[in-house]
């Protein structure tokens, strides 16, 4: 089976047999994100010639780019994989598919209006599956007013699940309203959404039923189950857009690879502050503890699309945290941004927030396989 989650950009393939699906593979090491220090070194100092309307490059922790286009008026871009795996089923993995994108836009400020997709399908695909697949992308683009305006569609030889193609999100804003990791300020209080490590439980209790049932029960294993459809942090970053960004939200930043700390640590180093978190504040749901347990993972380092970082003018927080509960989305104050000299650190002083390792979500999964888990 093929597992991966978003924003990665090589594949973790495994020789296994899995209740839903099986395919033979093989395990490539070092899966994930590149080391940093070689990303930094070797992509990011080369992004082509900088163009004067560039507001935002690439850069890390910053998952949007801000291109001007005049009259005080900004554009902002992502690009991701299309991620597609059947394995998660049809209607599920289309959904995450329009949500890996929207989530990035939206963390940005900026609503979700227009995607290009890029589809480079397997031959194994048919026409039955293609339309599952696209009806569901097409009912999240309806619903969040998001027009795909162009794209390609084939099937080729030799392409496989889960990346299938890619593509492009974009839309616009004011030049005073878009906001990205940098715009962190010291003082700022910083919240979070949801709970920590809420996609590698999500993804550990579908690639792994028969151990999560086995150990945890059937309720428990539902309940995990139905985690899947909140990998995403689109209506709070929709709740923080309406409510006001740059003067009350000042950033925003989704916890993928490297889990709510690993999160932490990127707004620090793109605002070029420091941060104080208290570590008992930091929520995880009981379920994702146990899940995490089980596996012998930290769910404040793994994965974790669907929680929602963010920082906020202390003037703003109770209104903006009550209008978020109204919503039915759950936030929690753990923190502060503070100076670059005082460090990224927990509040009580026990350790530093040192830069994401290699996420132990990957760790969990090529152990289970080794062990023959389903």
């Amino acid at each position: 089976m093929l597992i991966i989650t978003p924003r990665i950009k090589t594949l973790i393939m495994l020789v296994s047999i899995h209740p839903i699906s099986t395919r033979m593979v093989m395990y490539l090491e070092n899966p994930g994100k590149l080391d940093r220090k070689f990303f930094t070194e070797s992509i990011l100092r080369y992004t082509g010639y900088r163009r004067p309307e560039d507001k935002v490059p690439p850069k890390n922790g910053v998952d949007t780019g801000i291109i001007s286009i005049g009259n005080g008026k900004v554009m902002a871009v992502t690009t991701d994989p299309f991620y597609f795996d059947p394995v998660f089923g049809y209607e599920d993995s289309a959904w995450f598919a329009y949500h890996i994108l929207a989530s990035d836009i939206t963390t940005a400020g900026v609503y979700p209006e227009y995607m290009t997709v890029d589809l480079n399908l397997p031959i194994s695909i048919s026409n039955e599956e293609i339309a599952r697949m696209w009806k569901t992308v097409h009912e999240e683009a309806y619903k969040y007013k998001t027009s795909i305006i162009t794209g390609h569609t084939a099937r080729y030889a030799n392409t496989g699940f889960p990346m299938v193609g890619g593509a492009t999100m974009f839309g616009f804003t004011d030049d005073d309203k878009y906001v990205t990791t940098a715009m962190a300020r010291p003082g700022d209080i910083m919240i979070m959404t949801k709970t920590a490590g809420i996609e590698a439980a999500s993804l550990l209790t579908r690639i792994f039923p028969n151990h999560v049932k086995k150990n945890l029960g059937e309720d428990k294993y539902r309940y995990g189950f139905e985690l899947f459809r909140k990998l995403s942090t689109v209506d709070e970053a929709i709740q923080a857009i309406e409510f006001g960004t740059r003067k009350a939200i000042t950033s925003m930043h989704d916890a993928t690879e490297g889990g709510l700390l690993g999160a932490v640590y990127e707004v620090a180093e793109a605002s070029g502050n420091g941060v104080s978190i208290d570590k008992e504040a930091i929520h995880v749901d009981d379920y994702v503890k146990e899940i995490h347990s089980l596996f012998g993972i930290d769910p404040l380092r793994s994965i974790s699309e669907g929680t929602l970082l963010m920082t906020i003018d202390p003037e703003y927080a109770d209104e903006f945290m009550k209008r978020l509960t109204k919503s039915g989305i759950d936030s929690y104050v753990i923190g502060k941004m503070t100076t670059k000299d005082e460090g990224i650190k927990f509040k009580d002083g026990s350790e530093p927030i040192g830069e994401p390792e290699k996420d132990p979500f990957w760790y969990a999964v090529e152990k289970s396989m080794k062990m023959g888990l389903s």
